[in-house]
């Protein structure tokens, strides 16, 4: 299993409530293997913790109440109803 994966599915079934209850907005970086997360408020922050804790491995780094760890750009609902009307 990939280590987003693990991660994703740790997030969803062990800290979720607990996380979106206490950091939303701030990140979580998830060790699969070990099952610790560390919190910050930036991704970099968190990802480091986790590094610095668990230098031989990866983790994976998820925005607290967010679909995405991060949002690049933005769209007025506009723009996006005629682009959606272009494509058809």
């Amino acid at each position: 299993m990939s280590i987003a994966k693990s991660a994703k599915e740790l997030y969803e079934s062990e800290f979720r409530s607990e996380l979106e209850a206490k950091h939303i907005g701030e990140y979580v970086a998830i060790e699969p293997e070990s099952q610790n997360y560390f919190v910050a408020d930036s991704f970099v922050a968190a990802a480091m913790a986790a590094k610095k804790a668990y230098p031989d491995r990866m983790s994976f780094v998820i925005r607290v109440g967010h679909d995405a760890a991060v949002h690049i750009g933005s769209a007025n609902l506009s723009t996006v109803s005629s682009i959606t009307a272009i494509a058809h």
